[in-house]
């Protein structure tokens, strides 16, 4: 029988918990772990968003750790190194290898400029592993050096030295075994695992530069640095049509073919475009100013987006219907009531009676392309690992991060959408958003599926915000039709009250975090801040993408939150490994602190704290039930 003061299911869960705690030693020394973690600084986390594919800009970023890293040369080593010298220490641990590599070409790698490298670097490991518990140091130091790296990270000096000596001998057996080279590489590894404790993507890795697969290889590879994922417009693109959403795929092929980013496609996907280009190519005219190719891939697309817009009038787009306003003869097209010329009139496949219907041909096309994205196995790993990793939103440490917007109306408040047959606004809209797209993964839904579109490029869509206007940019010179309302979500929230309701409609405080926002470049070329509401809200789409840079006048924002407050990084351009090499050209960044801490801030008053809390009242629990006698405790094997 059950005693009153527990639950059944509390039984259970303390049952549960006794195969990993097996006696009361085991949660004693627990319980002091976690209670030692409450009372270290809060790890450094590190924002991005906007990608766009843009990998050695992205990489050098993720390596210098926005400046982060540099930071702490600078704290450790003051004025006793030259600029040059934390110039060069900073490079070797961004590119350890390819500095390795340029030292040894110049013949400057002698032993003497090894061990002091060594030095410095574990000097630099062993001020931010102070940071953390010996346990979780351990977990992330390269395991093929961990019982090395983890005794020169701990020498300290005794009263007859012989700690230092120690260290001083392994550091020569390192250099005597040939292993230096390795050894460095782990280290370095280690410093940058260790200056940021987790990394926020606020959504589009992908689309615009061609690196967004090597990216998400990367990002696969940063096991030891939790890693979150607040999915963007162009992200649930690729993930519908990984998923098979035939108008998420042409979108797909219609991006990268303008931006000629060929490659992800073919070479690191495998997907093959020769039947499409086969296709094109017999069946539309050349010479004029959209290619063959080009011609093809939007008429899939606006017959496809309008297959879906018919089925689903809830979306309230039929505004997009326009190829069924297309006068061939007189090479117009009409919308709200407006004529337009446009620039071609080679259509050979509409049928204006059936204007959306596919041909048998371009059906074929399309049943290939679906074949070729949902089993094309490399893209499927990363849109897994965006859907393990990713969500609509995350509210965390009292921050609300979200790629786009929460949809809104001009007054204010939050606008309602039709979610298959039930309304829902705000943060429930968004919830359903969320659930909706996984939905469309696993169960590969008809109705999910086709919201993986309407995410992509939906009216109140909270990644996109807009009205998309593609049929006018592709076929109407006037730029006056390509004008793309927003919604007014990016008005309002220029301003405190409608921040203020957000903040409080996900269960924050306003005025006590913000809103971490993507998706609009900020030109600060003309004047704009990436500060909105008197800090309330924060854009970090500055924009990594090259072909933003002339708009913007920066190459993106980043931010960092560390024990010592929130600091806002606007960053120049990147220009390439090997200028960071030569020249120890490293990414010049404008930093500008937001929130000031006013004593540091420890992991006991962040969301881990409150977890970690958690954990130790259910340890406390299970000490109980040992005590008492309704858990029998299972001594460890020896």
């Amino acid at each position: 029988m059950v005693p009153n003061d527990y639950s059944e299911q509390t039984l259970k869960y303390l049952t549960l918990l006794s195969e990993q705690f097996c006696d009361q030693r085991a949660v004693f020394s627990e319980i002091i772990n976690l209670q030692a973690i409450l009372n270290l600084p809060k790890g450094t986390e590190h924002f991005m968003s906007d990608l766009h594919g843009e990998y050695e800009a992205f990489l050098h970023i993720l390596n210098n750790c926005s400046g982060v890293i540099r930071e702490h040369v600078d704290e450790d080593f003051g004025d006793t190194l030259t600029e040059q010298e934390k110039g060069d220490l900073c490079t070797l641990i961004y590119y350890p290898r390819e500095k390795i590599e340029l030292v040894r070409s110049a013949r400057l790698d002698s032993p003497t400029w090894y061990k002091t490298m060594l030095d410095r670097l574990i000097t630099v490991a062993r001020r931010l592993s102070s940071r953390y518990t010996r346990s979780k140091v351990r977990k992330a130091i390269p395991h093929d050096f961990a019982y090395i790296i983890d005794e020169l990270l701990h020498t300290h000096p005794d009263e007859n030295n012989y700690r230092v000596r120690y260290h001083e001998r392994i550091i020569d057996s390192i250099l005597e075994t040939d292993s230096t080279e390795d050894f460095i590489c782990s280290l370095a590894e280690l410093i940058k695992v260790l200056a940021v404790d987790h990394i926020h993507l606020v959504g589009d890795i992908f689309d615009r530069g061609g690196g967004a697969a090597k990216i998400m290889d990367r990002l696969l590879r940063c096991t030891h640095q939790r890693t979150d994922i607040q999915w963007g417009n162009h992200d649930v693109l690729w993930m519908g049509a990984a998923a098979g959403v035939p108008a998420c795929i042409i979108t797909v092929l219609r991006n990268n073919l303008r931006y000629e980013n060929y490659e992800i496609l073919e070479n690191d996907y495998g997907i093959s475009l020769r039947q499409l280009v086969s296709f094109a190519e017999s069946t539309y005219t050349d010479g004029e100013c959209i290619n063959p190719l080009l011609k093809a891939i939007n008429v899939l697309l606006f017959k496809l987006e309008g297959q879906i817009i018919l089925r689903h009038p809830e979306f309230d787009m039929e505004d997009r219907l326009l190829l069924d306003k297309i006068d061939l003869d007189a090479g117009t097209v009409t919308i709200d009531g407006t004529s337009y010329d446009l620039v071609t009139r080679d259509f050979p496949t509409l049928d204006p009676a059936h204007p959306f219907e596919l041909t048998d041909a371009e059906q074929r096309i399309v049943d290939k392309l679906v074949y070729e994205f949902t089993n094309a196995d490399h893209l499927q790993r990363h849109i897994e690992f965006l859907y393990r990793h990713g969500s609509v939103y995350l509210v965390r440490n009292g921050n609300l991060l979200f790629h786009g917007c929460v949809p809104m109306n001009a007054d204010g408040t939050f606008a309602s959408v039709n979610c298959l047959g039930t309304w829902r606004a705000g943060r429930a809209y968004l919830d359903f958003c969320d659930d909706v797209a996984r939905r469309a993964w696993r169960t590969r839904d008809a109705d999910a599926m086709d919201w993986m579109w309407y995410l992509w490029v939906g009216h109140r869509s909270p990644m996109s915000g807009r009205v998309v206007k593609t049929f006018e940019r592709s076929y109407i010179e006037d730029k006056a039709a390509w004008e793309e309302p927003m919604d007014p979500y990016f008005t309002l929230t220029r301003e405190a009250p409608a921040c203020d309701a957000i903040m409080r409609e996900f269960g924050l405080v306003p005025g006590c975090g913000h809103i971490i926002n993507g998706h609009t470049p900020v030109k600060t070329i003309q004047g704009e801040s990436p500060l909105r509401a008197e800090g309330r809200l924060v854009v970090i789409d500055g924009g990594f993408c090259q072909a933003y840079h002339p708009k913007t006048g920066i190459a993106g924002y980043t931010l960092i939150a560390s024990s010592r407050g929130v600091r806002l990084k606007a960053h120049e351009a990147f220009r390439s490994v090997e200028e960071a090499l030569t020249r120890n050209a490293d990414i010049q960044s404008e930093t500008t602190f937001i929130d000031v801490a006013k004593r540091r801030v420890m992991v006991s008053d962040t969301d881990t704290g409150r977890e970690i809390r958690e954990q130790i009242n259910d340890l406390r629990q299970l000490l109980e039930a040992y005590r008492t006698g309704i858990i029998p405790e299972r001594h460890a094997r020896h």
